[in-house]
């Protein structure tokens, strides 16, 4: 037997043993996934994705997706319009991929914090806010019409406000406070046991003007727990049964019945609604001042003649704003829209989300 010197050995001695983990050849290819059939998300639950295919056809149905790796962390929120592969049929106990995410026409968020700028989607793909607050209990509060007013403007999507419980307190006050915005508005109250044909079950007067205002869009509706929003999305989509709650005695506050959003298709039309959990805080970290400018496009063309680092505020100095709407430069509706955006913009700079 010929010893060997340790000198006499180089690496291709060493047994080398292999990585099976990683012994697949990696490729930056993705597959296209030109099969891939779309669907409309509708709800999130525990990791699952719930979806509806063939939207407003016979053949739709519910399938339960999982998101694909390849998606990495980008949010799926209800309203995302998806393209799945795999099994599509619906059937219990099959589970899709979420291999996409089509391109979207809107996508409503909010912060944690207002010096947080971690975004926290909401919904996507909606062209309709619906603010819901009730006149009375719990107590109306402006802070959360306003924000919500901001991430809708910079959204690009139009709003509505809804005022429930108008049997405890008449609108008119609290309509005057924003009058001044030319905000849309729809007020509902319970029926009175003289109008209801089931007093045990009264109906909702304004249901169907809130019903024409909803027809053939996507909305959402949002408020804080406790203003009515799962009375009504009962009401206008039966059967639906969102749990409804009180509002606590001691804090005025309503409790949360729905924790989760889901959207529900309007029986007999193409239109959507999503509802959403009570919010308490509605943070606007991830607005820049610019970008609610800008959703003023009227304003914003003038503001170029503004000095460099104008917060075009009422209290800025030499604001060219305001000496060129008083010139009717920004047309007959210039004061109400500068006074809009101005309110709007202190909102931004507060820096409270808890001031809802």
């Amino acid at each position: 037997m010929v010893r060997r010197s340790v000198r006499d050995f180089d690496e291709s001695d060493v047994r080398v043993r292999p990585n099976r983990r990683g012994s697949r050849p990696r490729t930056k290819d993705r597959p296209k996934h030109e099969d891939a059939v779309t669907a409309r998300v509708v709800a999130v639950d525990r990791g699952r994705w719930r979806t509806v295919v063939a939207e407003g056809t016979a053949q739709q149905r519910a399938v339960t997706a999982m998101r694909a790796r390849e998606l990495g962390r980008s949010p799926v929120v209800p309203g995302d319009l998806v393209g799945l592969v795999g099994d599509v049929s619906g059937r219990d106990g099959t589970l899709a991929r979420i291999v996409r995410i089509q391109e979207r026409s809107s996508f409503l968020r909010r912060s944690a914090d207002d010096d947080d700028a971690t975004e926290r989607p909401l919904v996507a793909n909606v062209d309709l806010m619906v603010m819901v607050t009730a006149l009375a209990d719990p107590e109306p509060r402006g802070g959360m019409i306003d924000r919500c007013l901001v991430a809708a403007y910079v959204a690009g999507v139009e709003a509505l406000l809804v005022l429930t419980k108008a049997d405890l307190r008449s609108p008119e006050e609290f309509l005057a406070a924003y009058a001044p915005l030319g905000l849309e508005h729809v007020v509902t109250r319970r029926e009175s046991p003289a109008e209801s044909e089931d007093p045990a079950r009264p109906g909702v007067v304004g249901l169907e003007e809130l019903r024409e205002r909803l027809s053939g869009r996507i909305s959402v509706l949002v408020g804080h727990s406790g203003v009515g929003k799962s009375t009504l999305l009962n009401a206008l989509v039966p059967g639906t049964d969102r749990a409804t709650g009180q509002v606590n005695d001691v804090t005025g506050r309503g409790r949360h019945t729905s924790s989760s959003a889901l959207a529900l298709q309007l029986p007999g039309d193409d239109g959507w609604v999503i509802d959403t959990p009570g919010v308490r805080s509605f943070g606007l970290g991830h607005v820049d001042p610019e970008q609610l400018l800008d959703a003023f496009a009227d304003l914003a063309d003038l503001a170029e003649e503004c000095p460099r680092g104008c917060t075009h505020l009422e209290d800025a100095p030499d604001c060219a704003l305001d000496e060129l709407v008083e010139q009717g430069r920004a047309g007959t509706a210039g004061p109400t829209r500068l006074a809009s955006y101005r309110r709007l913009a202190e909102v931004l700079r507060r820096n409270d989300p808890w001031d809802v």
